[in-house]
């Protein structure tokens, strides 16, 4: 009998589904892709059904091309894109509206309201970790409770649910409206906004100020959780367990373990994440505090991150504008330039995230002149992703006090190997790869290993980790200093670009 992990991956653009072995070896992947929807200006939206049947459909490919029976998987876990928000009928299990993707904006005057106190966007920070931003799944929640006819009174019912991507999924994976299980695990409801990350409970004052019913609100449980049994199609009979959000699962995937490890994930956005042991760090710096993983046994790590909202979702934009095939098409086009022609972009199409927490920043190029060429402008989007980063970076080793040694990077990105050099040169840091790229994945599997019972602690993580490749920085501090030195002149003129609404 085999011994297998299966891992679904619910991302931003699509997802993936894998099956790893015991060694930590992905013994088969695939992927699906789901639209997007942006019916207004800062609105992101995503089809959550769309989202369930591409995941269920991914499963049931597996089985086939694998010829998996029941018995060859130990568990399957989920490992999602986090904030992106779900409210759905219980009776039907049908959502009352597309999903409120975690890049969404449109939250932007309920965020300038609930901030409108002394405390301002740091309203809730000492219980959730968080401030107040459109990023979070609680501004979101009461944007559709607050817009949708019928909403707030089928909610006080008790009528309808609210979850991120992992617990929609879970709950339609294990009955739905036939006994389904409305679960969540610690990570995924620390980026709620509504969560109080040391009674690890949903705090109830929060709510209350939000006018948010706690009826809607799922069971939180520790991320290696035996969550229920499969009912729906080739999942009928198979253990699910092991829930964690995409960016801590990475930080487990990239086995930063230890205070001060820490990783980046370049995604559709960039995530800079450091484990900070036991205890919860509060940065001054506009980075958030928030849950790295937390098991059955007790152990919990706490985590600071860095969020950037566009990364990956740049290129792909600027591949578009310039129809260029893929990414080694940009690459080569960045290559061509020498330097960056003093060109410089802030990515802030749907606002800033950290440090800046600006909804109201918009994209821009600055610097532009009639000198200015495709490859410029290739080489000003990849080195904005960088300088983000740096930013985050900063703001870390303040907040902690020490300087971090190095930085351990995975996604889409790390394959640009010009981009690598440029990170290590901009954060003056040495930057390594891992064997295996998917450490999203990964990460869960580990997880979910743990959860089922086929690992007994962290300490066999170690094995499954591997450097692949290593970059050292190169670029003199003089010239790093005035590159820096221009990107943040060119966010503070892309900041509060439009006009709050009255």
């Amino acid at each position: 009998m085999r011994k297998l992990i299966g891992v679904i991956d619910q991302g931003t653009s699509g997802t993936k589904f894998f099956l790893f072995d015991q060694q930590g070896h992905v013994v088969f992947s695939s992927f699906k892709e789901h639209r997007w929807y942006c019916p207004k200006e800062g609105w992101v939206e995503q089809d959550a059904l769309e989202i369930y049947h591409n995941t269920l459909s991914l499963v049931e490919e597996a089985f086939a091309a694998k010829s998996l029976c029941r018995s060859d998987l130990v568990a399957l876990g989920i490992t999602n894109q986090r904030e992106t928000t779900v409210l759905w009928e219980k009776k039907t299990g049908i959502p009352l509206a597309n999903a409120i993707s975690w890049q969404d904006s449109r939250t932007a005057d309920l965020v300038n309201e609930f901030s409108n106190t002394p405390a301002g966007l740091y309203r809730y920070h000492r219980k959730t970790g968080l401030p107040l931003a459109t990023y979070f799944s609680g501004m979101k929640l009461l944007w559709l409770l607050e817009h949708i006819p019928e909403a707030r009174k089928k909610a006080s019912s008790g009528d309808l649910l609210f979850g991120t991507i992992d617990s929609f999924l879970l709950w339609k994976f294990s009955g739905g409206p036939h006994g389904g299980k409305h679960l969540t695990d610690v990570t995924n409801a620390s980026r709620t906004l509504l969560f109080n990350i040391h009674t690890m409970q949903w705090d109830q004052e929060i709510l209350e100020e939000l006018t948010i019913p706690s009826i809607l609100m799922p069971e939180v449980v520790p991320n290696d959780a035996i969550l229920s049994e499969g009912k729906v199609g080739c999942l009928k009979g198979i253990t699910l367990a092991g829930l964690i959000g995409d960016q801590q699962a990475a930080l487990v995937g990239q086995n930063c373990l230890r205070f001060g490890e820490g990783k980046c994930t370049y995604g559709t956005g960039a995530f800079l994440l450091m484990n900070t042991a036991g205890r919860p760090i509060f940065s001054d710096s506009g980075l958030i505090t928030t849950i790295g993983y937390k098991l059955r046994n007790g152990n919990i790590s706490y985590a600071l991150e860095g969020s950037s909202a566009s990364a990956g979702s740049a290129v792909h934009w600027l591949k578009q504008l310039l129809k260029l095939k893929d990414d080694q098409e940009l690459e080569t086009l960045a290559l061509q330039a020498s330097d960056n022609g003093g060109i410089y972009f802030v990515p802030a199409f749907c606002g800033l995230f950290a440090p800046y927490w600006d909804p109201f920043a918009r994209a821009a190029f600055f610097g532009l002149t009639l000198k200015t060429q495709a490859c410029h402008l290739a080489r000003a989007v990849l080195e904005a992703t960088a300088f983000q980063v740096r930013d985050l970076f900063e703001g870390m080793q303040k907040a902690c006090g020490m300087k971090m040694q190095g930085l351990k990077v995975d996604g889409g990105m790390v394959k640009n190997e010009w981009f690598m050099q440029f990170q290590a040169d901009i954060l003056n840091r040495k930057i390594l790869t891992p064997e295996n790229s998917e450490t999203t994945a990964m990460g869960a599997a580990f997880i979910t290993g743990l959860a089922g019972g086929l690992f007994n602690d962290f300490e066999e993580l170690g094995r499954w980790w591997k450097k692949k490749k290593e970059w050292l920085p190169t670029l003199s501090s003089l010239k790093r200093q005035k590159e820096l030195h221009y990107w943040k002149k060119a966010v503070r003129k892309a900041s509060k670009w439009i006009q709050k609404t009255t």
